[in-house]
């Protein structure tokens, strides 16, 4: 199975949330930390938002705020808000054209494989993700907002 880019984002987002002190940060500081385009974070950041994740905070002194406790998110439904779709064949969409479906064993299989693959990610939670805040931070770069140029 592969996660899109947009999940992945997300999760990353969310790991530099729960590092960042009061769980605060920006889309520039995680877009630096992490290497990645701060347009595309900003759309990410919107989805978080709309699905109750994050809280953002305009103007000076700005930025993005986790919405609950690390320990309240819960990774599997982070994954399963920000796919669109959790297809892995062709026999997954509606529009299947797929001879052998009528007879074929793998979709089950699959079906089968993709709960079992949610079920492990719905047993860890975004604290379990990040392991010590302190480590991870260090990783990342983690600065406190006003240790930022321009703030």
């Amino acid at each position: 199975m592969h996660l899109t880019r947009y999940t992945d984002y997300s999760l990353r987002v969310l790991m530099f949330l729960a590092t960042a002190p009061d769980g605060f940060g920006t889309i520039g500081a995680i877009a630096e930390a992490f290497d990645i385009s701060h347009n595309h974070l900003t759309k990410v950041v919107q989805e978080l938002a709309r699905r109750g994740y994050v809280d953002t905070v305009r103007g000076k002194g700005g930025g993005i705020r986790l919405r609950m406790a690390p320990e309240k998110i819960n990774v599997g439904r982070v994954i399963r808000d920000m796919e669109a779709d959790l297809i892995v064949v062709e026999c997954f969409h509606r529009e299947n054209r797929c001879v052998i479906t009528p007879k074929c064993i793998l979709k089950n299989a699959l079906v089968e494989a993709i709960n079992a693959f949610m079920a492990v990610l719905d047993g860890y939670t975004l604290a379990d993700i990040v392991g010590d805040p302190a480590q991870l931070s260090r990783l990342l770069h983690v600065r406190l907002i006003e240790d930022l140029p321009g703030t």
